[in-house]
């Protein structure tokens, strides 16, 4: 097939996408005003206070925040293995301190563009580093995989932010397109988190580590936003970023935001990429609830496990 055929097929399948992606979440995308409290799946849509720049979290060490930080690697790790392989992490990339936990849901994606296969692939390969170098880091010290939901926490949340309504489910391994709106879902969460590690770490040794990972990840959001503007996501992503911002209190913008529809960044007025405190991202990953809930139905593992 010659590139001008490939471009072509690309474009059908661009256009296809979106179709599937208006007829789907078009019509049932509520606005950020219509979001509110949610008891499904144990969800509750509480709002929090915007903050601004996160304030600086005490007490906690450099471990303590790359064990935050290891936790989430795990879900994002389990959710691109999971649709490029069919499996999750091995055995021993899940032991540690704490309590082991399973991993629920998950399976190949039927991807359809080999643009998304491929992202998807990259990511995974990047977020199974991500857990063997921090672990390596931790060493002995690293704590183990806990319970994760990649099943009904779906559903949960898009009946939460509107996307579809109670009784129907959402299911990011279904096809590429709900792949790419679960993928959403984590990478914004995960840069945010980073970011906000930045003013907790103290050795120069850690912000390094952190601020690769960082770049990493923000490379990782932005191909996501990028692709999901194309294929006119627009409402769907909005939905999200208002319930995320609802649940951390953190502003959160879609990929259709301030006139730009295709809004690739997640940034403040300085064009700094938006700050959370670890609290922020659990209330987020744990979809309103304090010790627990949502991605992580029993909770994490470490010393900062409290939204």
């Amino acid at each position: 097939m010659s590139a001008i055929q490939n471009d072509t097929a690309s474009d059908a399948a661009s256009g296809l996408q979106r179709r599937l992606l208006m007829r789907r979440f078009g019509a049932g995308v509520a606005s950020a005003a219509a979001i509110g409290a949610m008891g499904a799946g144990g969800l509750m849509a509480t709002s929090r206070p915007a903050s601004g720049r996160p304030a600086r979290v005490q007490a906690i060490t450099d471990a303590d925040v790359f064990n935050f930080a290891l936790n989430l690697e795990y879900l994002e790790a389990e959710y691109y293995l999971r649709a490029v392989t069919g499996a999750g992490l091995a055995s021993n990339l899940t032991g540690g301190t704490g309590t082991q936990g399973s991993v629920t849901g998950g399976a190949l994606v039927p991807f359809q563009t080999a643009a998304v296969a491929y992202y998807a692939q990259r990511i995974a390969n990047d977020e199974l580093a991500h857990v063997t170098f921090i672990r390596d880091v931790l060493g002995g010290s690293s704590v183990a995989e806990p319970t994760i939901d990649l099943e009904t926490s779906f559903t949960t949340l898009a009946v939460a932010a509107g996307l579809i309504a109670n009784g129907q489910t959402f299911n990011p391994f279904a096809s590429e397109v709900d792949f790419l709106l679960g993928a959403y879902i984590f990478e914004d969460v995960g840069v945010t988190a980073y970011a906000g590690a930045a003013s907790v770490l103290t050795n120069a040794a850690s912000i390094d580590y952190a601020a690769s990972v960082l770049a990493t990840e923000a490379y990782h959001a932005g191909a996501i936003r990028g692709y999901l503007s194309n294929i006119g996501g627009g409402a769907a992503t909005n939905a999200i970023s208002a319930l995320r911002q609802k649940l951390g209190g953190v502003q959160d913008l879609g990929t259709d935001a301030d006139g730009n529809p295709y809004n690739i960044t997640n940034v403040d007025i300085n064009g700094q990429a938006q700050r959370r405190t670890p609290q922020e991202v659990l209330s987020i990953v744990y979809g309103g609830g304090t010790s627990g809930g949502l991605f992580f139905p029993a909770g994490m593992n470490g010393a900062i496990t409290m939204a």
